[in-house]
């Protein structure tokens, strides 16, 4: 492979496609999609391969997919996975990228998103298992707590989250702090019931089991 993550994370088309996304979904009340959410996507997805024993190049591509995968915000929200894909495309045969490798990215980009997407391989399970456990609370981007709704009290209460992958046991486990005053779990299952469905499919596909811990508490 030709191009790599290093590349990609500096090439201005890339970032500037990712900052205005962001931008868009600011105006719109949406938490924030920026290049910092982009590389902590890219940089846990790789960490889930890596742990799990993958080899250096679906790594890669896991991290690849990772930073590139919201780009499509840059045309709409709605259908972004579809429409990012399409970008990533252009852009990656652009850089001359082997055919095979742009079509694994393609793909995990195109299925990351829950309402129309689901793991179909180990690069794309990576992705969605980064992306959806990225809950923190400098996502947050409305400076108004009095006018935060149920995506931003979620994410403003996350006082900590944390991506545990034990290869030995087969275990992908979410480990998350909320600040109850502001979010309770049932707030949180309100939103990311889906989200968490979706992540236990993505470790099924890695051969693992997903388990979440609220508070102490074992969820699933």
């Amino acid at each position: 492979m030709q191009t790599d993550y290093k590349q990609i994370r500096e090439n201005n088309e890339i970032n500037l496609l990712i900052e205005q996304g962001n931008h868009i979904l600011n105006e719109l009340g949406y938490t924030e999609h920026s290049r910092k959410h982009a590389a902590k996507v890219a940089d846990t997805a790789g960490k889930i391969l890596k742990e799990l024993g993958y080899g250096k190049h679906k790594i890669e591509l896991a991290r690849i997919a990772g930073y590139m995968h919201d780009i499509g915000n840059t045309i709409n929200r709605c259908d972004h996975a579809h429409s990012g894909a399409i970008l990533a495309y252009q852009i990656l045969k652009e850089l001359d990228m082997p055919l095979k490798d742009i079509l694994a990215i393609t793909t995990a980009i195109g299925h990351h998103d829950e309402s129309t997407g689901t793991a179909v391989d180990s690069v794309s399970a990576a992705l969605i298992l980064a992306d959806k456990t990225d809950v923190r609370r400098n996502r947050v981007q409305n400076r108004v707590p009095a006018t935060f709704d149920i995506h931003d009290r979620v994410n403003y209460a996350a006082l900590s989250s944390r991506l545990n992958i034990n290869k030995e046991k087969g275990i992908i486990q979410m480990e998350l702090e909320l600040d109850d005053t502001i979010c309770t779990v049932m707030d949180y299952f309100e939103i990311f019931l889906n989200r968490m469905i979706m992540c236990r499919r993505a470790a099924e596909c890695l051969k693992c089991k997903f388990k979440l811990t609220a508070n102490g508490s074992k969820l699933c």
